[in-house]
């Protein structure tokens, strides 16, 4: 099989990652990428560790014929490429939030007017280990975000079980490239190093799409989530910590309920080959530059809360990665095909 790829907005750090990691897929040929500020120049001059890569940048309008397009613009500018492609015959994989919430209603809370709110019915939600049948049949996936990723990675077995009380709360920090290329006060070097904050304490725009797909896994409970990113001095990766309380009597807060606890979560992730349950609790560089997330469920035998901890790069299994194995499941190729990279440690 070889599937012809192209990628919206090569320039910014998603489609980087997404051009270095398809460099090594065996079953891809990327074609073709665009870059609104430079176009006409060649990919390896223009970002010189895409060695060799030999390709132009190109306007986004002459991206065609090509099987799968992926768009790393940002929201709005994302959907209109999306369905421009669409009409080309391309399967497409939204890196943006445009297609991510189901309801129109909701997007328009949190972002502005829905540039193709026809699609949003169409468009399925990327996390394979929760829809991976939908993907394979798909032909616009939404991929999640990077946040959304490690809280519903973190979450997805007790919620399946319906072993948890509805209220929770994910504490999360990232590096500074989850905020994208655009220089901000904010991720200034001066301003982020050697510095910690938290934001978006009013609402962040990850937030919904984390109650929906909890939502959609147990239907039965009125999801209330407290979601707090902060912002730390690393260029990658997402730790996020994630407390909840289990339902009376069903995880006892004892020995015995620590056990059960863990065998849940093996026995849940024991056929995700981007999922690991680890025996200690995870960092950062652990799952630089892979696409896998880890993750560590503890009880807190005083409190009897449970505690899960994940781990996971906000480029590859937050963003790249996770939507080249979104293609590979919607072409029927292997699942971990250009995705089996050990992380870059130290």
């Amino acid at each position: 099989m070889s599937i012809k790829a192209g990628i919206i907005n090569v320039t910014g750090y998603a489609g980087m990652e997404l051009a270095r990691i398809l460099r090594s897929h065996s079953g891809v040929e990327l074609i073709a990428v665009t870059g609104r500020s430079a176009a006409g120049e060649q990919l390896d001059e223009y970002l010189p560790h895409l060695d060799r890569m030999g390709l132009p940048i190109v306007e986004q309008d002459e991206l065609d014929d090509v099987d799968v397009a992926f768009s790393a613009l940002p929201h709005k500018a994302s959907a209109e490429a999306c369905v421009a492609m669409l009409g080309k015959n391309a399967r497409v994989v939204d890196i943006a939030a445009d297609f991510r919430l189901h309801n129109v209603e909701e997007y328009e809370t949190w972002y502005q007017p829905h540039p193709a709110p026809s699609f949003l019915e169409e468009a399925v939600y990327g996390l394979p280990e929760l829809h991976r049948d939908q993907i394979k049949e798909a032909r616009l996936i939404a991929n999640p975000g990077c946040y959304p990723t490690g809280a519903l990675l973190g979450l997805a077995p007790l919620v399946k079980e319906k072993l948890i009380e509805p209220n929770v709360i994910v504490d999360s920090k990232s590096g500074v490239s989850g905020a994208g290329r655009s220089l901000s006060q904010t991720v200034h070097f001066s301003e982020a190093n050697e510095n910690v904050s938290a934001y978006g304490l009013s609402g962040h725009r990850h937030l919904p799409e984390i109650t929906q797909e909890l939502h959609e896994i147990d239907p039965s409970q009125k999801w209330a989530v407290t979601f707090t990113p902060h912002l730390i001095p690393m260029t990658r990766g997402i730790l996020s910590t994630i407390y909840v309380t289990p339902v009376d009597g069903r995880l006892p807060a004892s020995p015995e309920g620590a056990q059960r606890l863990r065998d849940l979560y093996e026995d849940y992730y024991a056929a995700e080959p981007f999922v690991r349950v680890t025996k200690t609790p995870p960092q950062t560089k652990q799952t630089s530059g892979s696409n896998m997330t880890q993750v560590y469920p503890v009880m807190d035998q005083r409190t009897g809360r449970i505690i899960i901890v994940t781990a996971l790069d906000n480029l590859v299994k937050g963003a790249a990665g996770q939507a080249i194995q979104n293609m590979n499941l919607m072409f029927g190729a292997p699942e971990t095909e250009g995705l089996e990279e050990f992380a870059l440690f130290p």
